[in-house]
């Protein structure tokens, strides 16, 4: 092959490239347009068209609670969104077609700033509407997702579900020791004794765990006003540990245990409708298009060994995490 066919060949496949992009942005501007009309974006992009008639809402509470993950043209917000759930609530308190909220949570825990604002907005929600809030958990819903359900009238879990996990956890680690090793001097020059926390004595220690201790009352009071329990019941219960579905019936800590599609056909019977609606990403088409390429370029055996051994670390820490989040 020559030069000129050589050019040629580059040419063609620069206008090809050229012309798929235009295409994906024409296609994008359109797709907007439609939502536009069709029904209103939420903060990451999530489609909110809820029906004209009676419906249930299917409020998801996926993954780590914790501040919104940032989303792209070229990539998708995945796991809980925060603040998109947050303004979904604000709609549902003000749409006279939405009956009740199904809360579905599978998460481990997170952050207390997070579960607090959503325990938050579920219960101005059941204030401010009289409507029910039923829950259901699935895999896990533990520590925040175990507090966040505490807004349901009545709870559900799926037969495998981990939940409880009752208690606070502040860790860190102390690495004066490595960087003495290492021959590492660490300074700080501080207004205050206690302003530098990387070296913590018994006295900041103690600061520490009456912060603990504060947000872990606060979780019990929660606790004890969902269930209907006494502190000192929900004491009793709230070393930290997990407990499968069935413990956790047998303690009070749930309703019920049913599959997913049981207790919709449950809480529609008792709610009078059918019609479960949840919010949908609205994926870029960019980001389908780059995410199709990059399924398609092969992985190198570096790559897969390093996956392999990310994974095998992630499971672990996921397992470390429920037990102790």
């Amino acid at each position: 092959m020559n030069k000129k066919q050589m050019g040629g060949l580059i040419l063609a496949v620069v206008l090809f490239i050229a012309t798929g992009v235009i295409s994906v942005l024409t296609n994008v501007t359109a797709q907007n347009r439609l939502a536009d009309v069709a029904g209103e974006i939420l903060t990451g992009g999530y489609e909110l068209n809820a029906p004209n008639s009676d419906y249930i809402a299917v409020v998801k509470v996926e993954g780590t609670i914790q501040e919104q993950t940032a989303s792209s043209l070229f990539e998708t917000a995945e796991g809980y969104q925060h603040t998109t759930t947050m303004e979904y609530i604000d709609f549902l308190m003000s749409d006279s077609d939405n009956t009740g909220i199904l809360l579905y949570v599978d998460s481990p825990g997170g952050t207390v700033y997070e579960s607090e604002e959503l325990y938050q907005k579920l219960n101005e929600y059941k204030d401010a509407t009289g409507r029910p809030i039923w829950g259901y958990m699935a895999h896990y819903a533990a520590s925040g997702g175990y507090y966040v359900s505490m807004t349901a009238d009545n709870i559900y879990a799926n037969p495998n579900t981990v939940t409880g996990s009752i208690g606070v956890i502040m860790a860190g680690y102390d690495m004066s020791g490595l960087y003495e090793k290492l021959g590492i001097r660490y300074v700080s020059i501080t207004s205050g004794k206690n302003k530098d926390s990387s070296k913590l004595d018994e006295d900041q220690i103690a600061i520490y765990q009456t912060q603990v201790d504060e947000s872990f009352g606060r979780f019990v009071d929660i606790v004890a006003e969902g269930r209907d329990m006494s502190s000192d019941e929900v004491k009793k219960l709230a070393d930290g540990r997990t407990y499968t579905a069935k413990q956790a019936k047998e303690n009070g800590l749930i309703d019920n245990i049913s599959l997913y599609e049981d207790m919709k056909a449950d809480m529609g019977s008792e709610l009078g409708t059918n019609v479960f609606y949840e919010l949908k990403s609205k994926t870029s088409a960019l980001a389908s298009l780059f995410g199709s390429v990059k399924e398609l370029v092969p992985k190198s055996e570096a790559q897969v060994l390093t996956e392999t051994a990310s994974e095998k670390e992630n499971g672990g820490l996921m397992y470390y995490a429920e037990q102790l989040q």
